[in-house]
């Protein structure tokens, strides 16, 4: 399944899941396989209430855990500058052929999260 095709007319259901495609700006923090820690700025392709697929240039393996800080749309959180900030475990690692140095997580989410004003 392609993700990077979802369309940006509303939910779709795939595996009975609601898959959005919205450009989500994401803060993601973690550490490399040499233990360095980093934060690095992306876009999510994907994401539903079990993981999301986003793009890295920071090396991870599989079973990495990382913490996604998500920009919510304010539409969707009425007019404030909200962030989901959620953590969860790297289950696929994709090299990409056509970006230099990128990689693309499949990231599989804990059950705890929440929700923080940016002030």
């Amino acid at each position: 399944m392609n993700f990077d095709r979802v369309n940006n007319d509303g939910p779709i259901t795939i595996g009975g899941d609601k898959v959005f495609n919205l450009p989500l700006p994401t803060l993601v923090e973690g550490e490399t396989p040499t233990g360095e820690s980093f934060q690095e700025k992306t876009v999510l392709n994907y994401i539903s209430h079990q993981g999301a697929i986003f793009q890295l240039k920071s090396p991870v393996t599989i079973g990495t855990r990382l913490r996604l800080a998500i920009d919510l749309p304010r539409a969707l959180a009425e007019d404030r500058n909200l962030k989901l900030i959620i953590r969860g475990q790297v289950i696929l690692v994709e090299r990409l052929m056509n970006r230099k140095k990128r990689q693309r997580i499949t990231l599989k989410f804990e059950n705890k999260y929440f929700i923080k004003e940016k002030i």
